[in-house]
């Protein structure tokens, strides 16, 4: 599992004495452990990667404040953050797997209008968790059910 990779990355940066990495990997189960406490139950690896895709996500909008600041070693510090994290995520799918998975949840629900959307998004969140931008699917199943 997932968690159990992190927690082991966790114990090798320790002996390795990688402190930046040992930083990052703290916060990431930090933030686990916070959503297992608050939800008292033991999460499974597509919440883990919502939780570092809610971590990149925070990161990103973070490096855009910073530099517009001109606070330029602060976002290298997020930047590098990100690139740990982003370690954990399953590879991303590319443009034309997600138009065809985009169609293909489109078929098996057999959408006909924006009424559909919350189906279909609900079929290919699962499946594409961690690996699109799920607001850029959004915006394509839209266009979609539109054309």
């Amino acid at each position: 599992m997932l968690k159990e990779q992190i927690l082991d990355d966790v114990k090798a940066a320790m002996k390795a004495k990688e402190k930046s990495r040992l930083g990052t990997l703290r916060l990431i189960t930090a933030a686990i452990k916070q959503r297992e406490v608050d939800e008292r139950t033991e999460l499974d690896d597509t919440q883990v990667l919502a939780i570092l895709e809610k971590m990149i996500k925070q990161r990103r909008d973070s490096i855009k404040q910073y530099e517009s600041a001109g606070r330029q070693e602060l976002a290298e510090q997020e930047k590098s953050e990100i690139a740990i994290i982003e370690t954990y995520m399953p590879a991303g799918l590319s443009d034309d797997e997600i138009s065809a998975m985009v169609d293909n949840a489109i078929a098996e629900t057999n959408a006909s209008g924006m009424q559909d959307m919350g189906k279909i998004m609900g079929l290919l969140k699962p499946q594409m968790q961690g690996r699109a931008d799920m607001g850029k699917v959004s915006g394509l199943v839209k266009q979609k059910l539109a054309g």
